[in-house]
Parts: structure tokens; sequence; C-alpha cells
């Protein structure tokens, strides 16, 4: 059973859902059978409240640690940032939207405990019954496009490397995110084939998920996730992910 667990939560421009967020991640934190844990939100450079509504919460919680990017450098920057920042001995990045529940947590821990993996990633393409909300159509479409192509070229197994909702041990975590390259989102792709690399065994794990308006992936960047996977094989060719 995990003892102590640190949350990464990226946020950029989430001044507005941030704190019903944090108070939903807070309840559930303090039901758990913890020793210790943190919530670390990485401001990636927000034009609104965003560091002021963390800085509220931690006067509240003093688990609440804020991070702060020197620009907008991307979730896979604030993320990357976030997990070498964390504190304990299990650490989980989840996005600010809670797209997948926080309470999905006890099924990636389960998981963890029935397999020995080091690695734990949600994922929506195992179970489509658990997807209440679904995407609009053409993104829906394009993302299972995404994942086509992704194991085409990387070999990867997984059904669903982009679900923001991922457990890592510490130590495994210091492994892939050391190496990390990619800094917009893309990167999902790259920490997994790290792990890969890395010979890190990494469980998928069906989740609930529910799609929430306000996405702040724009077409162009998920194009752009497209090149990434190029990016990933052209580092790894080049020797560095060593």
């Amino acid at each position: 059973m995990i003892r102590s667990l640190s949350i990464v939560i990226p946020a950029f421009d989430e001044a507005d859902r941030l704190p019903a967020t944090l108070e939903r991640v807070m309840r559930f934190l303090a039901e758990q059978p913890l020793d210790a844990f943190e919530v670390v939100v990485v401001d990636d450079g927000s034009r609104d409240a965003t560091a002021a509504a963390a800085e509220s919460a931690a006067v509240r919680w003093p688990q609440v640690r804020l991070l702060r990017n020197p620009a907008n450098r991307g979730k896979g920057y604030a993320v990357r940032h976030g997990m070498l920042e964390a504190r304990y001995d299990w650490i989980l990045f989840t996005d600010a939207d809670l797209s997948a529940p926080i309470e999905e947590f006890t099924r990636l821990e389960a998981a963890i405990a029935r397999t020995g993996a080091a690695v734990a990633i949600g994922s929506r393409g195992l179970d489509s019954a658990l997807i209440g909300v679904h995407q609009p159509g053409l993104r829906e479409t394009a993302g299972r496009f995404f994942n086509l192509i992704m194991r085409l070229a990387t070999g990867l197994p997984f059904k669903d490397t982009q679900c923001g909702f991922k457990l890592f041990r510490r130590d495994a975590a210091r492994e892939i995110f050391s190496r990390q390259l990619l800094e917009r989102f893309g990167f999902d792709v790259e920490i997994l084939f790290i792990a890969r690399l890395k010979q890190i065994p990494v469980v998928e794990v069906p989740v609930r998920w529910d799609h929430v308006e306000g996405s702040k992936v724009s077409l162009l960047a998920g194009m752009n996730g497209f090149v990434d996977i190029w990016r990933v094989l052209r580092n790894h060719w080049a020797g560095r992910y060593r």
C-alpha cells in the first residue's frame, strides 16, 4: 500500500477551476491511509490569478505547494518541473480539470499492488464504458488516429498515452523525467518511451473520464503531437535518452 504521495497539478490559466479542484483533492487525500502527502501546483506562466489561487489554498492547507515556471513553457515542462520537485515515495500527476476524477487514484494504486509495476497510467482506451462525457467527434477520432500512428512508430503497446492521470514510484520518476526533452503535449509518449528503454514496468489501467470544456489543447498543438512522435525517435537515435 502507498504510504506517502505527492500529487502534481500543472496549471495554465486555471484560476477559475483550481479552488474547487484543490478542495476535492484535499478532501480525498484526508480520507486516505497516508502517512504524508502534498499537492504541488505548477503555474505555467499563467496570465490570470492561478498562482494567487494556489497561494490562498496553501494558507488553508500547508500541504499545498506552488511552483512557478519562468514563462509559459508547456504542459510537459510543467509536469517535469513538478515531478522532479516532488518529495514523496509515489507521485501522481493529474490535470487541473480532474477529467479523470481524483478518486480513480485507487484504481492505479490497486494495479501497482497487483502487478508490482513502477508506473501506472490511466487509460480511456481500455474500457469505453467508463467514459461519461466524450470529446467532440473530430477530436476523439484524431486521438484514435494519433494512438495508431504512435503505436506503429514507437512500438509502445498502450491504447491511450495521452490521459493526464499517471502514477510513478519516485525512483522511476527521477529516472524518466530527468531525461525528458519535450516540453509540450507530446511528452506523454516520450516518458513512456523512456520507461521502456530503461526497462521500467508500466501498467495501463482503465479509469473513469469525462471531457471538460475549456481544453488548452488547440488543433495546432494536437497536430504538433504527431511531429513529437518523430522527435522522440530522433532523440532516441541520437542517444539523447542515455
